[in-house]
């Protein structure tokens, strides 16, 4: 996208479809936000995938969790394990993804969760904060993908040189980001945009937000950030850990429409009488 100066919105669906009674509802949550995206104009959707056997630690495995989708409290593998969308369910995204004339990819966190997205023809890969010191990650994600986005949230500048120089090419974006959920104020530090821009030139800056609000992203644009990502939510008050920070369809379409009018409300810095103003003028100075 090249209007007002955006480059691209993604629309982070990720694991925002996994609420209600009903577990086979899932992909029709799915569907109903990427709609959501569709209407608010944005560029990609994307989702989570990962192997909950690799990513889930030992330790947590068997921690017990509640879930409105079993009369039970289940193990948080098997909580994991119910929220994974497989192949038949990613066939059917890609399917309705390109009958809505949007392009969808996901997050990897494992590599297996690698190998599986790379059967489909998605315009990047996103690795997520957590793992941009997976360095196999990180070179199967280079083998396998032209385009790579990748976040910064909980991560060092040492963390992030080092991801940067094994995957340095022309098609990385690199993401500022806070990975808290949601993200306080006083910790989204968006000037470091800046510092990023500086420190790698070359490479496309964007931000990842995950604060609640919309201001703080508008303000990123205006530090030089070219990518823009959201998590978005049917509603706020839906079960799930990531609702909270996620933003619904009227701040959405407000977000991405606003995005596009920066540059033109920004100008050209040159003081001039506007045409509109000439009428004006004429009243009120004679």
């Amino acid at each position: 996208m090249q209007n007002g100066g955006m480059k691209m919105f993604i629309a982070e669906i990720g694991i925002n479809y996994a609420f209600g009674e009903d577990k086979s509802k899932f992909l029709q949550n799915a569907k109903e936000m990427i709609d959501m995206a569709v209407m608010a104009k944005c560029d990609v959707v994307k989702f989570q995938k990962r192997t909950p056997e690799l990513c889930v630690p030992e330790e947590q495995k068997n921690k017990p969790k509640s879930v409105p989708w079993r009369k039970e409290p289940t193990t948080y593998l098997q909580y994991k394990k119910d929220i994974e969308f497989e192949k038949e369910e990613y066939d059917e995204i890609d399917r309705y993804c390109k009958e809505r004339g949007i392009k969808w990819t996901a997050s990897v966190w494992d590599v297996n969760a690698t190998q599986f997205l790379a059967q489909y023809d998605v315009p990047f890969v996103k690795l997520p904060s957590a793992l941009i010191t997976d360095l196999e990650l990180l070179l199967k994600c280079k083998d396998l993908f032209k385009n790579i986005i990748m976040s910064t949230g909980m991560s060092t500048e040492k963390e992030i040189r080092q991801a940067v120089e094994l995957l340095q090419y022309s098609n990385l974006t690199i993401m500022h980001c806070n990975s808290s959920y949601p993200a306080k104020d006083e910790e989204l530090n968006l000037s470091y945009i800046k510092k990023l821009k500086k420190d790698y030139p070359g490479i496309k800056i964007g931000y990842s937000g995950h604060e609640q609000g919309m201001s703080a992203t508008l303000i990123a644009k205006t530090m030089g950030a070219e990518v823009f990502e959201r998590h978005i939510t049917l509603s706020r008050s839906n079960w799930g850990t990531d609702q909270s920070a996620s933003i619904v369809y009227d701040q959405l379409w407000r977000l991405v429409r606003d995005l596009k009018r920066i540059d033109v409300w920004i100008g050209d810095g040159v003081k001039k009488i506007y045409d509109s103003e000439v009428p004006m003028r004429a009243k009120l100075r004679g």
